[in-house]
């Protein structure tokens, strides 16, 4: 079930599957104590081609809904510079290396100290959530936490 919702959102222009899943995913975090913790939410950017063919960022919806539960702003600081071919049917080394130097900070974006929730949808091997938290990282943010729909495959 999670993997067709997770098609339909992505493929079958159903953003609002995206926010009904980060409100869902926000009261969750609501019961936890660390919560209120962050001063953003950062959903990992799609690049602009693929943005307009496709009209949403699906990231960004579920980024949305957990912001409007906890109150917190969505920051679109990063961008996807470069083109990539999908994820999809590429090893653990090769999907690192196919995002590699791909995003960056978007100009006049202050993550300096401050406290981000990364957001993704999908966790496979991590090559995309490690390259938009070592760009945080490397623009001194304070601490990157992590969030996804769903994770599978190459954990």
């Amino acid at each position: 079930m999670s993997q067709s919702l997770l098609h339909q959102l992505k493929y079958r222009n159903k953003p609002q599957i995206g926010q009904f899943l980060g409100n869902s995913f926000g009261k969750l975090l609501l019961k936890q104590p660390y919560a209120i913790d962050w001063d953003m939410i950062v959903p990992v950017p799609l690049h602009r081609q693929k943005l307009h063919r496709r009209g949403y960022n699906q990231s960004e919806t579920f980024a949305k809904g957990i912001g409007e539960v906890l109150q917190i702003p969505v920051e679109k600081v990063l961008e996807r510079s470069k083109w990539t071919d999908t994820q999809t049917n590429k090893t653990r080394l090769e999907r690192i290396d196919n995002v590699s130097g791909v995003f960056e900070i978007q100009p006049n974006q202050p993550v300096y100290q401050r406290r981000i929730l990364l957001v993704d949808d999908v966790l496979t091997t991590g090559a995309t959530l490690a390259a938009c938290a070592n760009i945080l990282w490397k623009n001194g943010a304070k601490t990157v936490d992590l969030a996804t729909i769903a994770a599978g495959g190459g954990v």
